[in-house]
């Protein structure tokens, strides 16, 4: 179910709780919201939708993936950049690293590990930097 996005920056400076799988319906309601802010939107956290879980979902390619307790467990190519986010005004500066391996659940919470690089490792980057109360 899309839910409506907070923009409450104490909010989204609190860290997130660890995902169950409880959580499944809360990772089902962040990729119907990001497919409804599909035009203007390539990622969301738990948080962004008012609930304090360690859930992101991103657009990788034609798909969007949920991620329950992702980590990034690699990292390398740092780099400086600028980002906006829906759940905030104008764009901010971020460090981010080119390439990163990413261990998490899916949502039949099996245990998964998968690289990315480029802007796909940007977007879930900034989703994880939500889970920890990172704001840009």
């Amino acid at each position: 179910m899309e839910k409506p996005i907070i923009k409450d920056e104490a909010f989204l400076a609190q860290k997130s709780q660890p995902a169950t799988f409880m959580d499944i319906a809360v990772a089902q309601d962040l990729l119907d919201t990001l497919a409804a802010h599909a035009d203007r939107c390539v990622g969301l956290a738990a948080n962004m939708i008012g609930v304090q879980k360690c859930v992101i979902a991103v657009n990788i390619g034609p798909t969007n993936i949920a991620m329950l307790n992702p980590e990034i467990i690699k990292r390398s190519g740092k780099y400086m950049t600028e980002e906006g986010c829906l759940s905030l005004e104008g764009e901010r500066a971020a460090v981010r690293y080119e390439k990163i391996t990413v261990a998490y659940q899916d949502m039949q919470f099996k245990k998964c590990k998968q690289s990315f690089s480029g802007f796909t490792a940007q977007i879930i980057q900034h989703e994880i930097d939500h889970c920890h109360g990172i704001i840009i």
